[in-house]
C-alpha cells in the first residue's frame, strides 16, 4: 500500500507549529534551535499519540471494532489520547496499566476516569526479586488481556488490541506523514535544520521520523534519545523499520548501525533512574525549558529527551552553526501524577524562600 493512499480520520489538529527558540539559542550556544510543538495536538491536552491514533481509529472503524484496547504505565499519556480519541469517536475504552492501582487519583488517571474509561491494574508486585520477572510479568499481562478481550466478546463487543505506545505499521504512518510537514514547514518559514531529535521509548515515533526522513529524502537526520535505561534493542528499531518500508513499499532496508539513538553517559543516562521515576536532573531539565522559553516538558519523556538535546549541543553532538529541531511530543499532565509531584514539592517548594507573605 502507498503511503499517500492510506485514508486517516482528524483525531487531533496537525500542522503543530515549529517554532524558534532564542533564549535557550543564546543559552546553550551552537545553530538555531528550534521547537515541534506536537504537545498543541488539542486532543485531552494534546500529545504525539494523536498522530498514530488518526490512522489507528479510521483502521478501527473501516474493521467494524467498537472497543480500543491499549496498555500502558499508570500514568500513560498514550492510554490518556486513546481513551479521547476512542470518545471522539464513538467507540468504548479499556486500559490495561502496569502496575498496582494507587491509592491517590492524579495525573493521567483522574483524565481516565473523567473521560469515563474502563481500568485494569495487572499487579505483578509479588514477583520483585524474581530474577525471571520481565518474561513472567510479560506472560501475566498477557493472559490478563487475552481474558478481557474474551469477556467483552462475549458481551458483542469487538476490540481492537493496541501494543504499547500505538507502536504498529499503520500508526507509524502517523509520523511518516510528519516529516512532510516538517519540511513543508520549513520551506514556508525559511527554516534550515540538520537534525530533528525525539525520544526513543515504545519507539513508534522514532521509527516513523526515521522512516519518513529517508522516503521524503529530508534534509535533516533523525536522532533519537532514550527515555529510559532499559531501552529496546536498535536491532528491534531496525526490523520494525524494515517491516514499515515492506508493508509501504518504500524500498529500503534499514540495519541497526544506521540508527542515532543516545543514551547519554554512564554517571548521568538521558532516560534518568527508570520509566516514570523521578529524579533530579531530569526535572532541572524540565524547569530550564520553563525558565528560558515558557514551554512546559514533563519528567518522563520530553524533559529526558531535552536533556539529551540540550546535552548534545553543549557537547559538540551537532555540527558547529547547524540548526536542530527538538520534538516536544507532550506529556505534561504526568507533571501531576502523586510520586512527581511529591519529588517537585522537595525540590521547588519545601525550602524556597518566598519574597514576603502580606496579610491583610
Amino acid at each position: 500500500m502507498k503511503i499517500e493512499e492510506l485514508e486517516k480520520v482528524n483525531v487531533g489538529i496537525t500542522g503543530t507549529p515549529i517554532e524558534y527558540m532564542p533564549y535557550m539559542t543564546k543559552y546553550l550556544g551552537g545553530g538555531k534551535l528550534y521547537i515541534k510543538r506536537d504537545d498543541l495536538s488539542g486532543l485531552a491536552l494534546g500529545g504525539n499519540k494523536t498522530r498514530k491514533l488518526d490512522y489507528i481509529v479510521k483502521y478501527a472503524l473501516d474493521n467494524g471494532y467498537t472497543t480500543l484496547l491499549t496498555y500502558g504505565g499508570v500514568q500513560t499519556n498514550h492510554g490518556r489520547l486513546t481513551v479521547a480519541a476512542a470518545k471522539k469517536f464513538g467507540l468504548k475504552s479499556i486500559l490495561v496499566l502496569k502496575g498496582a492501582k494507587p491509592d491517590y487519583l492524579s495525573g493521567n488517571l483522574l483524565l481516565d476516569r473523567l473521560m469515563g474509561t474502563e481500568l485494569y491494574f495487572v499487579d505483578t508486585t509479588s514477583l520483585d526479586g524474581d530474577p525471571e520477572k520481565d518474561i513472567k510479568a510479560k506472560k501475566f499481562l498477557k493472559e490478563c488481556s487475552e481474558k478481557i478481550i474474551a469477556e467483552k466478546e462475549k458481551q458483542g463487543e469487538k476490540v481492537l488490541d493496541i501494543p504499547v505506545g500505538g507502536q504498529t505499521i499503520i500508526g507509524a504512518a502517523g509520523y511518516i506523514q510528519a516529516v512532510k510537514e516538517i519540511m513543508e514547514q520549513m520551506k514556508a518559514s525559511n527554516i534550515k535544520a540538520d537534525y530533528v531529535v525525539c525520544g526513543y521509548g515504545s519507539t513508534g515515533t522514532f521509527s516513523g521520523l526515521w522512516a519518513g526522513a529517508k522516503y521524503y529524502n529530508a534534509p535533516f537526520k533523525v536522532i533519537g534519545v532514550t527515555i529510559e535505561p532499559d531501552y529496546v534493542n536498535p536491532n528491534e528499531t531496525a526490523d520494525f523499520i524494515n517491516k514499515i518500508s515492506d508493508f509501504y513499499g518504500f524500498g529500503f532496508k534499514c540495519t541497526a548501525d544506521e540508527l542515532d539513538i543516545e543514551s547519554g553517559p554512564e554517571n548521568e543516562p538521558y532516560g534518568g533512574t527508570g520509566y516514570n521515576m523521578p529524579d533530579e536532573v531530569t526535572w532541572d531539565y524540565v524547569k530550564l525549558m520553563a525558565d528560558k522559553e515558557a514551554i512546559i516538558l514533563d519528567p518522563c519523556y520530553t524533559g529526558k529527551v531535552f536533556h539529551g538535546f540540550a546535552d548534545m549541543v553543549k557537547r559538540g553532538k551537532f555540527e558547529k552553526d547547524k540548526n536542530a529541531i527538538f520534538v516536544n511530543t507532550g506529556g505534561a499532565p504526568g507533571l501531576w501524577g502523586k510520586e512527581q509531584l511529591d519529588f517537585a514539592n522537595d525540590l521547588f517548594w519545601k525550602d524556597y524562600k518566598v519574597g514576603g507573605v502580606m496579610k491583610f
